[in-house]
Formats: structure tokens, C-alpha cells, sequence
């Protein structure tokens, strides 16, 4: 849209000194000609464009013109700027950056060391270690599907290693402790379902488009439907000292219990530590990736299921 690009224009120039009319026209993709037209239109609305003949010249704003940010206060502005920083981590589209590039473009030149000094006190990475990939791939593709509103069919594993083919309205994309998820209206289901991208392959665009749900995802419903009584189990694990720290680091140093026990030394400590999970094969791994440090106290027929596991792992091992 030519309003995006004059807006845009504004911001490159309020960032830079000084910007050649050849290197608008390549970055918008239009000729020089339309940014020479663009020019007139932003000086017409009163923001001082200046050229600069000769060798070296080019466009460039009036010294000391900024975007009026009355608006945001400086701590508001680098909560913002925070945010996105750490958005792009996992999701670096261009248009993150360019509205980081507007963020930044109206913070004053007598503020500009403070502010990036501020924007750089607190960093969330949440991208993996190493190259992403496929994943970034996966996220674009369902980033424009929700964007157009298109139906899309992918094939999905589940938990219990189940294959299914899948028809679906999806509505957001949800990062969640590291992992991606698409919030999505199944149409097998008739239903809401939270469906991770590790699981989702074949992902096709049917070009149909669909209109939404009334659904408030501010209210976090993923979360209503994953912690519901009827789809979770309680569970009592016993650590060891040793792996204390571990046990820290998953469910915080206030959910550990130290087992009043005589017989142990403070070497020997066992913590005590109760859980709401869904019990599904996912839950069997993540017990058994703490080895021989945790034992299932409760329930019972868990307790029998790892030890069921544990014994064919052992029987595999011979």
C-alpha cells in the first residue's frame, strides 16, 4: 500500500542522515520516479524532506526533526522494544524488524545511548540452540494461513504415537515453553485443539477460507484444557538428593518436600514433590529422563508402568 510506504519512507529517513532516491526505489521495488513522488506527498504534509545535490547527496529530513511520541513514555517504549526483541528470536520477519525500526526512530539523539543501554539490560532468547530450520519454514507457512484465514490439512502424530490425518481452521500460533503449537478448530473433532509443529508434517494450504471463532485467546484457553481434572493425574515423586537441583529447575524450590526420615543422612535426602501431568507416553519419558534419581510413589499403576518400561529397556540392553 503507497500509505505503508510513505509511513515507511518517514521512518528510514528520521533513522539515517541521509539515503539516496536509487536505494528507496530497489528497497520498496518501485522506480525512482515514484520515490521522488512519495517525496513531494510527505512534504506536502508538512514533514521537511531536504535534497542534497552533488556527489554524496541524496534525501534527507530537516536536523532535529523526530516523530511526535508523546504518546509512549521511554519505559513504556523499551517494555515494547523488549518484547520484540525477544519475538524475533524465534520469528525474525521483516515486519518485526521494521517495527523496531519505528520503535527506536522516535526515541530523541540526546536519549539514544540510555535507551539502547535500557533495551539491553533484559534479553529473552527463547530460539533453540543451533539453527532452527524446518521450523522457521513451518511457522511461515502457518503464519500466512492464519493471516488469509485458509483451511489447512496436515498430517499429526499425537502423544500415544497415533497417525491421523487432520482438517483445521487454524486461529494462532502459541510458543509455549520452547515449542511451537497451532491453536486450531479441528473439523474431524468439532472441536478446539492445541496441536505442537514438531508433530505436524505435510502441512498443505487448501485455499478455503473459513470464518472464526468467537474465542478469546487473552484468556489462555489452552491452558483450561490441559489442566482439566478429567485429562490429568496426580502424582507423588520421591528425588534424590542429587537430583535436587533438577527437580528445582522443573517445579520450582517451593514444590520440593523433604521426606522426614531418620535413616537418611542430609547426603541422602530424598525430596518429595506432587504433580498434575496428562498421562500419556509423554509422561512416561519424562520420568524416566531423570534415571534412577526419581521413583513414582503414586500413583500405583504409573509406578507399575515405569517399571514395565524400565524392564524392557533393560531386557533390550542384555
Amino acid at each position: 500500500m503507497k500509505l505503508d510506504r510513505l509511513l515507511a519512507i518517514v521512518i528510514m529517513l528520521v533513522n539515517r542522515r541521509m539515503i539516496q532516491a536509487k536505494e528507496l526505489a530497489d528497497h520498496f521495488e518501485v522506480s525512482v520516479r515514484t520515490i521522488y513522488r512519495d517525496i513531494d506527498v510527505i512534504n506536502q504534509a508538512g514533514i521537511p524532506v531536504i535534497s542534497y545535490q552533488g556527489a554524496g547527496g541524496g534525501i534527507g529530513l530537516s536536523d532535529g526533526y523526530r516523530l511526535d511520541r508523546n504518546v509512549l513514555t521511554n519505559n513504556e517504549l523499551v517494555a515494547i522494544v523488549t518484547a520484540l526483541q525477544s519475538v524475533s528470536t524465534t520469528h525474525g520477519s521483516s515486519s518485526n524488524k521494521q517495527l523496531l525500526e519505528k520503535m527506536q526512530s522516535i526515541v530523541p539523539a540526546a536519549e539514544s545511548e540510555q535507551f539502547q543501554f535500557q533495551t539491553q539490560q533484559f534479553i529473552v532468547d527463547m530460539s533453540p540452540w543451533g539453527r532452527q530450520g524446518p521450523m522457521e519454514e513451518k511457522l511461515a507457512q502457518l503464519k500466512t494461513a492464519v493471516e488469509k484465514g485458509f483451511e489447512i490439512t496436515f498430517t499429526y502424530c499425537n502423544a500415544q504415537g497415533e497417525v491421523t490425518k487432520r482438517s483445521v481452521e487454524p486461529h494462532t500460533l502459541v510458543l509455549k515453553k520452547q515449542s511451537w503449537y497451532l491453536y486450531a478448530f479441528c473439523l474431524e473433532r468439532q472441536q478446539f485443539r492445541l496441536f505442537k509443529l514438531f508433530r505436524m508434517k505435510d502441512i498443505e494450504d487448501q485455499k478455503r477460507s473459513f470464518v472464526r471463532k468467537n474465542v478469546s485467546v487473552e484468556q489462555i484457553p489452552w491452558n483450561e484444557e490441559w489442566s482439566s481434572p478429567e485429562k490429568t493425574t496426580t502424582l507423588r515423586l520421591r528425588f534424590h538428593q542429587r537430583a535436587k537441583h533438577i527437580a528445582e529447575e522443573w517445579f520450582g524450590i517451593e514444590a520440593l518436600n523433604i521426606e522426614a526420615s531418620g535413616e537418611n543422612s542430609e547426603k541422602e535426602a530424598r525430596y518429595i514433590v506432587s504433580v498434575h501431568y496428562p498421562e500419556d507416553r509423554w509422561l512416561y519419558g519424562f520420568i524416566l529422563s531423570f534415571g534412577q534419581d526419581v521413583e513414582v510413589l503414586e500413583p500405583e499403576h504409573i509406578r507399575g508402568k515405569i517399571k514395565e518400561i524400565a524392564a524392557s529397556i533393560q531386557q533390550m540392553y542384555k
